[in-house]
């Protein structure tokens, strides 16, 4: 949403982050203080979380409120982006600076239209400190040029020594957006949103495409079928779920591995199936205790699905999260003459259970009968999200019993 007449900037201004443990989606989220993300706002999405049927509300992030934001450049070309919070705010924060720094091209300059963003290693390693408290970094620069994740000859994607760059390159992605269409004097409007995984220390997070339909009922013919061909060549079609991103803990090397948007799309069934074990897998060993936490909590999510008639969640994700550092209970060594894929951990006997979560996420395309934002009425539950948590929750009870 947009406006016009930027509010007066606050002494009290804060310095917000970009969010570094944003795994997939195109729209960037930012950290507006420890417990709470903002994004930007799209009326579908706040029509949902303002008529939340009280039996979902487990399974969503809590809406807090909105903030109002408007595009500021220096003489030097950096880039801010200066937010207050409106008079709806639930939060009852101060005003808020979102901050960025940004590199740009000279406007006359050859290859100005690939103007880019260049965190230093310094401030992306300090904001996943602050978050990771204790984690081991390596030293590494992030020059996040690309759509994908660095793949090597084989077509996998490597670990990333520091942080997960899904994030920032999102969140560049949306300032070259907001600066090359907007003026300083527009108004941007903000959703603030619980952070879910504010509570963990190394935020394991699958990051899952739920459906076998993803364009919304406003889609024009052309991005249908773009939405279409790609549920058809994915796990979507097949599977009613696709992997959209993921970052997990290894702890035998102290880094996260990552996988983005373009890795899912581009996996079989067997390789969906392979994925979710590594997404469970530690480095050196299969976490066998969040396999029932999971279960029961997707069991539970199945149930109030199923009740939710007139209800269409297209393009909507399902986040599947739990924490990287496992109870001591569950800690088995590593043997050291089994070498291993990341794929093919062993099974630790330990089975106390861990703190594990799942939340629904990403709703502006969802429809549901009353919604201020409706374009078609539909009759019964959403069978395409069904079927797809019907399969998630079987592929992880064949994990479970060791198929």
């Amino acid at each position: 949403m947009v406006g016009q007449s930027p509010p007066c900037e606050s002494s009290s201004a804060v310095l917000l982050e970009p969010f570094v443990h944003q795994v997939g989606g195109h729209m960037s989220m930012m950290k507006y203080d420890e417990h709470t993300i903002c994004k930007p706002l799209v009326s579908q999405e706040l029509s949902f979380y303002e008529s939340l049927p009280l039996a979902m509300r487990q399974f969503t992030p809590q809406y807090k409120g909105i903030v109002s934001v408007h595009l500021k450049k220096d003489s030097l070309g950096k880039v801010t982006l200066i937010a207050s919070p409106s008079l709806d705010n639930a939060t009852g924060d101060p005003a808020v600076t979102i901050w960025h720094k940004r590199k740009w091209a000279a406007s006359t300059g050859p290859g100005s239209e690939h103007a880019f963003s260049t965190w230093s290693h310094t401030q992306v390693t300090k904001t996943f400190k602050d978050s990771c408290p204790g984690k081991r970094l390596l030293r590494t620069d992030l020059q996040y040029y690309t759509d994908s994740l660095l793949e090597d000859a084989n077509g996998n994607q490597p670990e990333r020594k520091s942080y997960n760059p899904w994030g920032l390159h999102c969140h560049r992605q949306h300032l070259n957006r907001m600066s090359s269409k907007h003026n300083e004097n527009k108004l941007h409007q903000f959703l603030l949103l619980e952070n879910v995984v504010s509570k963990y220390n190394y935020p394991c997070i699958l990051d899952l495409k739920m459906g076998t339909r993803q364009h919304g009922d406003d889609a024009s013919e052309e991005k249908k079928a773009r939405h279409i061909k790609k549920c058809e060549q994915s796990t979507s079609a097949s599977l009613g779920v696709r992997i959209c991103g993921m970052q997990v803990y290894q702890a035998d090397t102290g880094h996260f591995l990552c996988k983005d948007k373009y890795y899912g799309r581009k996996l079989s069934p067997e390789g969906f199936r392979q994925t979710l074990r590594q997404f469970l897998c530690n480095g050196n060993h299969l976490r066998m205790d969040l396999l029932e936490p999971i279960i029961l909590r997707l069991k539970a999510l199945l149930s109030v699905i199923r009740k939710q008639s007139s209800y269409r969640f297209y393009s909507s994700s399902l986040l599947i999260i739990y924490d990287g550092q496992e109870p001591k209970e569950n800690t088995a060594p590593l043997d050291n003459h089994l070498h291993f894929q990341k794929t093919n951990c062993t099974t630790p006997h330990g089975t106390h259970h861990s703190r594990v979560d799942v939340r629904m996420i990403d709703f502006a395309h969802t429809t549901f009968k009353g919604s201020k934002c409706n374009h078609t009425t539909y009759d019964g539950p959403d069978h395409g999200y069904i079927f797809g948590l019907e399969n998630l929750i079987k592929i992880l009870q064949n994990i479970s019993e060791g198929k």
